[in-house]
C-alpha cells in the first residue's frame, strides 16, 4: 500500500506541474477539478473512459480525467514549458489505507485516488459542485453524521470510511427518497440498460420502499427537435442546468419551485437552441432527457459500437458510432481530452439520419436527352476516360469536397497529375493557397492550449458555428483565466463576454498599424492568441490579411519559444490534409475555361461556376447540388462506411472506421479512382491500402502518425509587406449561414431540417 501511495504521489506531482492542471484546481477542488471519477459517465461512455489504451493510459489516468492527455497537449501542441513546482500534498485514510492527495481536493476525489468508487448522481467532473443528490455520503471519523463527499474538502489526517453500516444505511435512505416519485418506466425508457439510477439502485438500494403515496407527475417541456423530455423521471440533480450555463453558455434551463414542487424547466416557454444541447442527454443520469430522434428505435445491447471521428467540421471530434446491421442508429461522443473532451456538437450527434436519405447507390450516365440513366461501372469509367482524352491537360480541373479523406485526395492527385493536370484545390481553399508552411494554415496554439490564453482576437470567424468545440475551449479561458476576447468580423453570440471591434477590414488595418485601443491589450498579454477564420481566408485579399497578421504577431509577441499564438482556423475536414498532400492549384488556377471537372464530393460549386460545355464527373455519396450537373455519377462511401485519414485544425491525423457497409454498388473513393486510372491507361502504382499508405508516407508522413500532432516549424514573419493598399475596405463575410446545414450529409438530414426551421422561427420571434 505504501508503494502504491508513493507512485500516486509521483504521478500527481508530474501532472500538477503543468499550468493546465493548476488552472483547473481550485481551493476546494470544487470547480472543474482535474481528478474526476469516470463512473459519472453513462455506461456507454464509461468503457472508453476507463480503457483508453491506444496511448497507454490506464484506469488511474482515466480516473484523473485524462490529465495525461491534457499535459501532453500543453507540451506538444502549445509549446508551453511546464514550470517545475512542488504540489503540496496531505495524507488521508480511506477505508484504512493511507492515501496522499494534493491539498484542496474533495473527499470524493481522495476516495477515487484510493481506488474506491463513490456513487453519485449530481456530481460531474467538468461541472461545478451542487451537492443535490446526497448519494455520495460517507462516514468521516469524529463527525456526528455522514457527509457529502463531493463538497467536503479533504483535510490532513482525515479518516474516511465508505463501507460502514452507517454509510450504507444513509445511501439506502437517499435512494429510497429518489425512487419515491420516480415512475416505473424502465421497460419503456430509452435510458434502460445505461441508466445510472438503475445501476446504483441495484447496488446501493433497498429491497423495499416505505412510501405508498401517489407519485407526483410533472409536465414535459418542449426543448426543441433534439432533446426529448420526460420530466416525471427527473431527480433534480441539476446537471443539465449547470451544463447549459457553464459549458454551453446559454441559460435556457433552471430550477423552478421548491420542495415537492421543484422541477427543471425553462423560465418562459422557450426552446434550447445551443449547438451543444445534445450533451445534456449524456450528463443526465436518468431517463428525463433522451434523444428525440433515437427514441424507441433500439436498445444499447442490440448495437455494435465503432470508434471513429466526426468529419462534419475541421475539429475532428472523437465519436462512437452505434449501428445495427446496415444502419447507423446513433452517434455519441468519445473521450479525448485534447480535442473534444467528452462533448460533441449537435450536428455531429444528430445528422446521422442524413446517411439514409438521397444516397447514390449505382453509377449513372447522363443520356443525350439530359436524363440520368443507371450504368455499369465499366461503362461509367470508360465514358470518363473517353471524355478526359478529348480535352487538353490544362483544361482539366479536380476539386476535393469538404468530406474527402486523405487517401482519395492523394489518389485523385496522382491520377490527374499523370494525365498532365495540375489544377487542383479543396473546397474552402479557393484558387490561391499558401501551403508552403504548415503553420500558415493550422491552429498552432492547439485546441487544448486555447484554455491558457489571456487575450484573444478573432478575425473573420464565427467561432461558435464553425468550430463549436474550439469555442467551448475559449469559453473556458474566459471563465477561468478571465481572458479578454475581441472580434473583427460579423457579429455573433459567442456565449461569453467579448468586444465587437468592427465588421470590416478597416478595423483590422487599425490594429495592424497600432492605432486601435485593443493593441494595448495584445501588447500587454502574456499569452495572446489571434485566430484568422474562413471569413477572411475566402476573400481575394487574404494575402493582405495574412500580412496584417504578421505585423500583429510581431507587435504583440505572439510567437515565442514557449508560446505560439498565431493561428488559422480551417473550416472543412479535408483542407489541412489537402495542403499537406500538395492538393493545391498549380501554375494555372481558375475554372472558367475548364472543359473537364472531376468533383470528389464537391458540392459548393454553383451552376454559374461550371462552364456549360464542361464534362463533369461527380463522385460522392449523396445526390447533392453538384450531382444535378454531372455527366457521370460515381457512388462513393460515406465516412461511416470506410477507413479514411483526416487531419484536424491543429494538425492531428486521425482515422475513421467502417461501422456499416456501403450502400448498393458504392465503393471506397480511392478504389474508384484506382480503377479509373487503369481504364484510362494511367494505372496508379498501388492497388491495396498498404500501397496507398506507402505512397502517403513518401508525400506526407505525418498523416500516418495517428493521434499525434505534427508541430509546425516556424511562421516566417513578413513585416515588410504593408497590407494597407492591398486590403479591400469591405465587411468580412460569414463563412456559415446555417450551422445545421453545411454539407451533403446534414443537408439530407430531416432532423437538421427541423433544427433549421426551429432556429428560423425563433429568430423571427426575436425580431418581432
Amino acid at each position: 500500500m505504501a508503494c502504491r501511495g508513493r507512485q500516486t504521489v509521483k504521478l500527481l506531482q508530474e501532472v500538477a506541474a503543468t499550468p493546465l492542471f493548476r488552472s483547473k484546481l481550485s481551493i476546494a477542488g470544487v470547480r472543474d477539478a482535474a481528478l474526476p471519477a469516470t463512473s459519472h459517465l453513462p455506461r456507454r461512455h464509461h468503457q472508453v473512459a476507463c480503457e483508453r489504451g491506444s496511448d497507454g493510459t490506464g484506469p488511474l489516468a482515466s480516473s484523473l480525467g485524462g490529465v495525461r492527455h491534457a499535459s501532453s497537449a500543453a507540451l506538444a501542441s502549445n509549446r508551453v514549458k511546464p514550470e517545475k513546482v512542488e504540489v503540496e500534498t496531505i495524507e488521508v485514510s480511506v477505508d484504512g489505507m493511507a492515501v496522499q492527495v494534493p491539498k484542496g481536493m474533495t473527499v470524493l476525489q481522495a476516495c477515487e485516488l484510493g481506488g474506491v468508487t463513490i456513487p453519485r448522481f449530481c456530481y460531474h467532473s467538468r461541472l461545478s459542485i451542487a451537492g443535490n443528490c446526497r448519494m455520495c455520503l460517507v462516514e468521516v471519523e469524529k463527525t456526528p453524521k455522514p457527509v457529502a463527499s463531493c463538497a467536503m474538502p479533504a483535510l490532513p489526517g482525515m479518516k474516511i470510511k465508505t463501507d460502514t453500516p452507517l454509510a450504507k444505511k444513509a445511501r439506502e435512505g437517499v435512494m429510497e427518497f429518489l425512487l419515491m416519485n420516480h415512475p416505473l418506466d424502465c421497460p419503456i425508457c430509452d435510458q434502460g440498460g445505461e441508466c445510472d439510477l438503475q445501476d446504483q439502485s441495484m447496488v446501493f438500494g433497498s429491497d423495499r420502499g416505505r412510501f405508498i403515496d401517489t407519485k407526483r407527475s410533472v409536465l414535459d417541456k418542449n426543448l426543441g427537435p433534439l432533446v426529448k423530455t420526460i420530466m416525471t423521471r427527473c431527480i433534480q440533480c441539476t446537471r443539465c442546468v449547470r451544463f447549459a450555463k457553464e459549458i454551453a453558455g446559454v441559460e435556457d434551463l433552471g430550477v423552478l419551485g421548491r420542495g415537492g414542487s421543484e422541477e427543471i424547466g425553462t423560465y418562459v416557454e422557450n426552446l434550447m437552441t445551443s449547438e451543444l444541447s445534445g450533451n445534456v442527454i449524456d450528463v443526465c443520469p436518468v431517463g428525463a432527457l433522451t434523444s428525440k430522434p433515437y427514441a424507441f428505435t433500439a436498445r444499447p445491447w442490440e448495437l455494435k459500437a465503432t470508434e471513429s471521428i466526426d468529419v462534419l467540421d475541421a475539429v475532428g471530434s472523437n465519436i462512437r458510432i452505434n449501428s445495427r446491421g446496415p444502419e447507423v442508429m446513433r452517434i455519441i461522443p468519445r473521450l479525448h481530452e485534447e480535442i473534444n473532451e467528452e462533448w460533441i456538437g449537435d450536428k455531429a450527434r444528430f445528422s446521422y439520419d442524413g446517411l439514409k436519405r438521397q444516397r447514390l447507390s449505382e453509377p449513372m450516365i447522363r443520356r443525350p436527352d439530359g436524363q440520368l440513366q443507371a450504368a455499369s461501372w465499366k461503362d461509367a469509367l470508360e465514358a470518363i476516360a473517353e471524355a478526359a482524352y478529348k480535352v487538353k491537360p490544362e483544361e482539366m480541373v479536380g476539386v476535393a469536397g469538404k468530406l474527402a479523406d486523405a487517401e482519395s485526395m492523394l489518389a485523385l492527385k496522382d491520377f490527374l497529375n499523370r494525365m498532365g493536370c495540375e489544377r487542383l484545390w479543396a473546397e474552402g481553399d479557393g484558387e490561391s493557397v499558401d501551403a508552403d508552411l504548415r503553420s500558415r494554415f493550422l491552429l498552432n496554439t492547439g485546441i487544448a492550449g486555447l484554455e491558457q490564453a489571456d487575450v484573444c482576437l478573432l478575425i473573420g470567424t464565427q467561432l461558435r458555428w464553425e468550430a463549436p468545440m474550439v469555442n467551448a475551449r475559449l469559453r473556458k479561458a474566459v471563465r477561468f483565466n478571465k481572458a479578454k476576447v475581441a472580434v473583427v468580423g460579423p457579429e455573433v453570440d459567442l456565449t461569453y463576454p467579448h468586444q465587437h471591434l468592427g465588421v470590416d477590414t478597416d478595423t483590422l488595418l487599425e490594429i495592424a498599424e497600432g492605432r486601435h485601443p485593443f493593441c494595448a491589450e495584445l501588447a500587454s498579454a502574456e499569452r495572446p492568441v489571434v485566430i484568422v477564420g474562413s471569413g477572411a481566408l475566402e476573400r481575394g485579399d487574404k494575402a493582405a490579411i495574412m500580412s496584417a497578421l504578421d505585423i500583429i504577431a510581431e507587435q504583440s509577441n505572439l510567437i515565442r519559444d514557449d508560446w505560439f499564438g498565431a493561428n488559422v482556423l480551417l473550416l472543412n475536414a479535408s483542407q489541412a490534409a489537402a495542403r499537406d498532400l500538395g492538393f493545391v492549384p498549380g501554375a494555372r488556377a481558375g475554372k472558367a475555361d475548364a472543359r473537364f471537372l472531376y468533383l470528389l464530393g464537391a458540392d459548393d460549386l454553383t451552376p454559374a461556376d461550371i462552364p456549360e460545355d464542361a464534362f463533369v464527373v461527380y463522385q460522392g455519396h449523396h445526390g447533392d447540388r453538384s450531382a444535378y450537373r454531372a455527366n457521370v455519377i460515381l457512388p462513393g462511401a460515406a465516412y461511416t462506411e470506410k477507413e479514411g485519414t483526416y487531419e484536424n485544425v491543429e494538425g492531428r491525423a486521425q482515422q475513421t472506421s467502417s461501422a456499416v457497409p456501403t450502400v448498393g454498388d458504392a465503393r471506397d473513393d480511392w478504389k474508384i479512382i484506382r480503377a479509373l486510372s487503369e481504364v484510362a491507361g494511367k494505372t496508379l502504382p498501388y492497388d491495396a491500402a498498404n500501397g496507398l499508405r506507402a505512397r502517403m508516407m513518401a508525400v506526407a508522413p505525418n498523416l500516418l502518425r495517428v493521434d499525434e500532432v505534427e508541430l509546425a516549424t516556424g511562421w516566417a514573419l513578413d513585416t515588410n509587406t504593408r497590407p494597407g493598399a492591398a486590403l479591400e475596405s469591405s465587411p468580412l463575410p460569414k463563412a456559415i449561414e446555417n450551422y445545421y446545414m453545411t454539407d451533403a450529409i446534414s443537408r439530407a438530414s430531416r432532423t437538421m431540417a427541423q433544427c433549421t426551421a426551429t432556429l428560423a422561427k425563433r429568430q423571427a420571434e426575436t425580431r418581432q
